[in-house]
C-alpha cells in the first residue's frame, strides 16, 4: 500500500541540494511565497498526500521527537545525502530527509515546504502519491520504517522511548484465584466510536469494566484443570510519554454490506487523568496526567476525503493572532492615538506636563509660552488664544492647579494637587490624571501582548499549505459530523520544555542544517528581490532636450536615436521625486529647472504631452507605464524654439497629391506627392492657404484609408473653420489639391471628383538588398488596384538600383517589431495582398511565391530560441515528405 517504505535502496534518492546526479525538475519561474503572519510553514499537497502532511506536522510539533531524538543523530551515524550515490556508503536516507524537511519547516522562509524528496526516499512514485491512504496505518508503517532505518545507531529505540506502551490482559479464576495474563505492546491505542459518548467512556469500557465467564460460557483454568467461572480485564501497565489514540470512525454495515463513517458525537478532553485505567495506581497524580496537543481531522466519507490537523504550539514557534484579536488591537491603537491627540489638544495637559518636568518649582510665564512653542511647534496665541484667551488669563482661571509667585511673573504647579488631563472645550475638568511623576508625554503605549500567560497554549489549523490560528474551543466542533476527529495525540503533562526552546525554531538543529537553511534563505531573498524587481521595474526612455531640435512641427534628434535616448529602469513603486533624483544623478551637468514631460513618437516626430507633477506620488499612481518615453527639458523651449505641447497640438503628417499634368480621363497614375506636417489644431482655412496660396480646392478621400473609394469629397467653404483634428485628418491621410485649371475634373455642385475612381495613397518600400543602403526607403503612390510587380519596379527605380534586380527580388511586408513576413505574390493587387495603405514593405533578395506556392519558416534543432529560422518555398500540392 505504501510502496517500498521499508527498503533502503539508494538508487532513487534525491540529491538536489548538492546539485549532483539528479534529473532536473521543472521549476516555477517565481520563488515560493514567504511565510504568512503565523510564521509557520505549511506542506504542499502532492496530489493526495494530506494524510502524510498532517502526520508530519504532528511529529514536527512533538518537540521531543523533533529535537531530543531525530536532530540528535549526526552525520557520523546517519551518513550524508552527498554520499548517497557512492555504492559502498551506508546512508540512512529516511531520517536524513526527515531531518532536512523539519529544518525547512522550522527555518526556511516559505509558505509551504515540499515532501517530494522525503516521499522519494520512501520509494513512492507519482501514482503512490495520488492514492488516498489511511493516516492511522501510515503512522504505524512510518514508525516501523524509521526503526528499521535506525538499526545500529543511538536512535534505534527512538520510537520505543517515546511511543511504546504496554497493555496487560488478565483472567482471574474465581475458585483458585490463579491469574493468567498476556502482555501486549502498543504504539497507539485503537478505541471504539460507535455507541460510545466519548474517549473516557471508551477507555472505561476497555480498561475498567470486566468481562465475566459464567453459566454456559465458562473458562478452562490451567491451575484447576477444569471449566470455572472467571473474570477478564485489561489494564495499562506502562504509559508512554506520548499517547496516540486512533478513533474507529469507519465501520461495516453487515446488513447493507457496505462501509460507513461514524459521525455521531464523540467527546475527548484537553486534559485527561489515566489513573483509573492503569494497573499501578499508587503514584502521584502527575504521573497519569496527559494534555492533548494534536488532533488529526478527517473530512469526507469512508471512501475518500481530506485530512488536516489542529496542533498546539508547545514551543510557541508561531505568531498566534485571530482576526478579531487583530481588529481589537487596531481599535485599541486608534483609541490610544485619539487619547494622545486629545492630550496634545488639551492646554491643561500640555501646560501641566511642561511644569511637571521643571526641576525648579516655578518658571516665568514668558518662558512657559516659549516651552509650549518648542513642544507643540505652535504658539499659544496661534493654537489656543481664540478658544481659551490669553495664556496668563488662562493660568489665573485655574487656581486649583497653577500657583503664581507674589509678583505674578512666575508660575508653577500647586503642591499635592492632581492635575486634570482631560477637559471639555471650555477647559472644565473631566478626569484627574496620575501623579505628576507618572505622566508620560508623547510616548506610545505598548499594545496588548499577543501571548497568553500559559506557555504553549495556542492552537493552529495546519491544512496542507494553509496555516491559520484557532481557539482551543474550536476543537469541540470536531467532536462529530463529516469533518471530525480521527486521531488524538496526548503528551505527558510532566514533560516540560527548557526556556531556551521557547520561541526558538533553531533550537537543537544540527549546525550543517542551520548552514544549509541560512544559505537557502539568502538565495530565496535574492530570487524574491530579482522577481520583485522584474515585476515592479519599468523601463523608461529618457529623451534629452540638448540632443533634439524642433522643426516641421515636431522634435527630431540632432544625433542618432541611440545617442539621444538614455534608458533607465526604476521601480514603479518609487515616487516621481525619486525618478527626478535619479535623472539628476545621471545628468550631472544639468543646470536650471528640470521638467519631465510624457512624450510619444509620432510619424511627424516626437511630441510632448502632460508635465509629470507631484513628487510625492508613486510612478504607478501617476500611471507611468513600462516603456514610456520621457522628455527632459526646461518646460519652455528646445534649441531656442518654443514648443507647443498636449493633444491639441499633435503634429499630423498629411500626404499631399497634385496632378502632374492636365490629363482628362486619366486613372490617377500621374501625380506628384509630398508630405506636409500640420498641428491637429490648424484650421482648414490655414491649411488651404498653405497648400494652395493662389486659390484652389482641396479634396479628401471620403471613405478613409482602408476601404475602396469610388469618389473624393471636396472640403466646402463652411469646413474652413474646422480643425485638422475635427475634420478627421490623421497621419497618412491623402488630400488632393486642385489648382484653378484642374477644377474641371470636379462637379462643384455635388463636390465629387468625376475623373478619378481609385483610392489614391502610398506604400513605403525599404531597401534590404544592399546593407549599405538599408536605411534608405521611398514612398510609392499606389491604389488598391495597383499590381505588386509595378510597385516593385517603381521602388527599384526610386532607389536607383539596377533593373536586373527585378528578377531576383521580392517585396515582403515588415511587421511592427521589424520582422520580415512572407513575400507577396507579384501578380496580386494591393487589395488582394491585404495591405493597408501606408504599410512598410521590404525589397529583399529571393523570388516571391506564385499564387500556387506556399512560403514556410522552419528551424533545425530542439531549442526554438537558439536555432536560426530558415525559409523555404514549396508547391501547395507537395507532400510533407517532399
Amino acid at each position: 500500500m505504501f510502496g517500498d517504505l521499508f527498503e533502503e535502496d539508494f538508487s532513487f534518492i534525491s540529491n538536489n541540494h548538492c546539485g549532483k546526479g539528479k534529473k532536473a525538475k521543472p521549476r516555477d519561474s517565481e520563488p515560493p511565497a514567504p511565510r504568512d503572519s503565523t510564521n509557520l510553514s505549511g506542506i504542499k499537497n502532492q496530489g493526495g498526500t494530506c494524510y502524510l502532511n498532517s502526520l508530519l506536522q504532528t511529529l514536527l510539533f512533538t518537540p521531543e521527537f523533533r529535537g531530543n531524538a531525530l536532530f540528535s543523530l549526526g552525520p557520523e551515524e546517519l551518513g550524508t545525502l552527498d554520499d548517497s550515490s557512492k555504492p559502498d556508503a551506508k546512508v540512512r536516507i529516511i531520517p536524513l530527509q526527515l531531518q532536512r524537511l523539519f529544518a525547512q519547516l522550522l527555518l526556511l522562509d516559505q509558505q509551504a515546504a515540499s515532501t517530494t524528496d522525503l516521499t522519494e526516499s520512501f520509494g513512492w512514485n507519482s501514482h503512490e502519491e495520488m492514492r488516498q491512504h489511511d493516516v492511522q496505518e501510515l503512522n504505524r508503517i512510518l514508525f516501523s520504517a524509521l526503526e528499521t532505518s535506525l538499526v545500529g545507531t543511538s536512535g534505534h529505540d527512538l520510537i520505543n522511548r517515546l511511543y511504546h506502551g504496554i497493555v496487560v490482559n488478565q483472567i482471574v479464576c474465581k475458585e483458585c484465584k490463579n491469574i493468567s495474563e498476556r502482555q501486549e505492546d502498543f504504539l497507539d491505542l485503537t478505541v471504539a466510536v460507535k455507541g460510545v459518548a466519548g474517549l473516557e467512556e471508551a477507555l472505561w469500557n476497555m480498561y475498567v469494566e470486566e468481562e465475566y465467564f459464567e453459566n454456559e460460557n465458562l473458562y478452562q483454568c490451567g491451575a484447576c484443570d477444569k471449566l470455572v467461572e472467571a473474570s477478564k480485564s485489561a489494564k495499562l501497565r506502562k504509559l508512554p510519554p506520548f499517547l496516540t489514540i486512533s478513533l474507529l470512525r469507519f465501520n461495516f454495515d453487515f446488513e447493507k454490506c457496505e462501509r460507513y463513517k461514524e459521525t455521531s458525537c464523540y467527546t475527548f478532553p484537553i486534559q485527561i487523568n489515566l489513573r483509573a485505567f492503569c494497573e499501578q495506581t499508587e503514584m502521584d497524580d502527575s504521573e497519569y496526567m496527559y494534555e492533548l496537543f494534536s488532533v488529526i481531522i478527517h473530512k469526507g466519507g469512508c471512501y475518500g476525503g481530506h485530512y488536516h490537523v489542529y496542533i498546539r504550539d508547545v514551543d510557541e514557534l508561531g505568531n498566534w493572532q485571530l482576526q478579531e484579536e487583530e481588529d481589537r488591537l487596531i481599535e485599541d491603537k486608534a483609541l490610544i492615538d485619539s487619547e494622545n491627540a486629545k492630550e496634545t489638544e488639551n492646554p491643561l495637559a500640555v501646560l501641566t506636563g511642561i511644569l511637571s518636568e521643571e526641576e525648579s518649582k516655578q518658571i516665568p510665564v514668558d518662558q512657559l509660552g516659549q516651552k509650549l512653542l518648542e513642544k507643540n511647534g505652535v504658539s499659544w496665541n496661534k493654537k489656543y488664544r481664540k478658544q481659551y484667551g490669553a495664556l496668563r488669563k488662562y493660568l489665573q482661571n485655574h487656581p486649583q492647579i497653577f500657583q503664581f509667585s507674589p509678583d505674578e511673573n512666575k508660575v508653577g504647579l500647586k503642591k499635592k494637587q492632581k492635575v486634570p488631563f482631560k477637559s471639555d472645550s471650555q477647559g472644565q475638568d473631566l478626569q484627574s490624571p496620575p501623579q505628576k511623576n507618572d505622566v508620560q508625554w508623547n510616548s506610545e503605549k505598548n499594545p496588548a501582548t499577543l501571548k497568553d500567560s500559559s506557555a504553549g497554549c495556542h492552537w493552529f489549523d495546519l491544512n496542507d499549505s494553509k496555516v491559520q490560528p484557532i481557539k482551543e474551543k474550536d476543537i469541540e466542533k470536531q467532536f462529530q459530523g463529516k469533518e471530525s476527529a480521527y486521531m488524538l495525540f496526548y503528551r505527558k503533562s510532566q514533560l516540560k520544555r527548557p526556556p531556551e526552546a521557547r520561541g526558538n525554531p533553531r533550537y537543537q538543529i544540527p549546525e550543517h542544517l542551520l548552514n544549509e537553511m541560512n544559505a537557502a534563505n539568502t538565495e530565496l531573498q535574492k530570487k524574491r528581490a530579482a522577481c520583485d524587481s522584474a515585476n515592479n521595474g519599468i523601463d523608461l526612455h529618457l529623451h534629452l532636450s540638448s540632443c533634439y531640435k524642433f522643426h516641421n512641427g515636431a522634435l527630431h534628434p540632432s544625433l542618432t536615436w541611440k545617442e539621444s535616448v538614455v534608458d533607465l529602469t526604476i521601480d514603479r513603486r518609487k515616487t516621481l521625486g525619486d525618478l527626478r533624483q535619479s535623472v539628476f544623478q545621471m545628468l550631472e551637468s544639468w543646470e536650471g529647472d528640470m521638467i519631465l514631460s510624457i512624450a510619444k513618437p509620432l510619424p511627424a516626430g516626437l511630441h510632448l504631452y502632460q508635465i509629470l507633477d507631484g513628487d510625492e506620488l508613486t510612478l504607478d499612481g501617476i500611471g507611468l507605464a513600462d516603456g514610456a518615453d520621457i522628455f527632459v527639458w526646461n518646460g519652455k523651449e528646445v534649441g531656442g524654439t518654443k514648443v507647443m505641447t498636449g493633444p491639441d497640438h499633435e503634429p499630423v503628417v498629411v500626404n499631399v497629391l497634385r496632378l502632374e499634368e492636365y490629363n482628362e480621363g486619366g486613372k490617377g497614375q500621374h501625380f506628384t506627392e509630398s508630405q506636409h506636417v500640420f498641428s491637429c489644431s490648424t484650421k482648414l482655412g490655414d491649411l488651404r492657404r498653405a497648400l494652395a496660396p493662389s486659390g484652389g480646392i482641396i479634396l479628401k478621400n471620403g471613405s478613409g484609408l482602408d476601404k475602396e473609394a469610388k469618389n473624393w469629397e471636396i472640403f466646402l467653404e463652411e469646413d474652413m473653420k474646422e480643425t485638422v483634428k475635427s475634420i478627421g485628418l490623421i497621419d497618412g491621410c491623402s488630400v488632393l489639391v486642385l489648382d484653378s485649371h484642374d477644377q474641371s475634373f470636379v462637379n462643384v455642385s455635388s463636390g465629387n471628383l468625376t475623373a478619378f475612381t481609385y483610392d489614391i495613397s502610398w506604400l513605403q518600400v525599404k531597401n534590404f538588398c544592399r546593407m549599405d543602403d538599408e536605411e534608405k526607403h521611398v514612398k510609392i503612390t499606389a491604389t488598391i488596384e495597383t499590381v505588386m510587380s509595378d510597385i516593385k519596379m517603381k521602388a527599384i527605380r526610386e532607389l536607383q538600383l539596377e533593373e536586373e534586380l527585378a528578377n531576383e527580388s521580392c517585396l515582403r511586408p515588415v511587421s511592427g517589431n521589424g520582422k520580415l513576413l512572407s513575400p507577396v505574390p507579384e501578380d496580386y493587387t494591393v487589395k488582394e495582398a491585404e495591405l493597408r495603405m501606408g504599410s512598410l514593405l521590404g525589397l529583399c533578395h529571393g523570388k516571391a511565391p506564385t499564387s500556387t506556392q506556399l512560403f514556410l519558416y522552419f528551424i533545425v534543432g530542439s531549442d526554438q530560441n537558439a536555432s536560426p529560422e530558415m525559409e523555404i518555398v514549396v508547391e501547395e500540392t507537395a507532400s510533407v515528405k517532399e
